[in-house]
């Protein structure tokens, strides 16, 4: 029985100090100015692309999109057929 109130005893040093460093017990100003400390390291970090590989990426996502509308109007083009194909017309 020693054992298991050593456990207690140890278990519950560790949740008050668990409890006195856990984020979420800070008033609501700390938190805030926390989040926006974060957000602003973050976009620290940001690089901006340079000239030429934005066009690159610019260019890809246009034939990206080139692509995807000729199988969707393809898809389509297929269903109206069916449709009309089944229903008549």
């Amino acid at each position: 029985m020693s054992d298991a109130a050593a456990f207690d005893a140890g278990s519950s040093n560790s949740a008050s100090k668990k409890a006195k460093n856990d984020p979420q017990r800070k008033g609501l100003f700390a938190r805030i100015a926390l989040f926006w400390r974060q957000v602003i390291s973050e976009l620290k970090k940001v690089v901006s692309p340079t000239r030429s590989e934005l066009l690159k990426m610019t260019g890809v996502v246009l034939v990206f999109v080139v692509i995807i509308m000729a199988f969707v109007g393809l898809v389509d083009y297929l269903v109206g057929m069916g449709a009309f194909a089944l229903f008549g017309g």
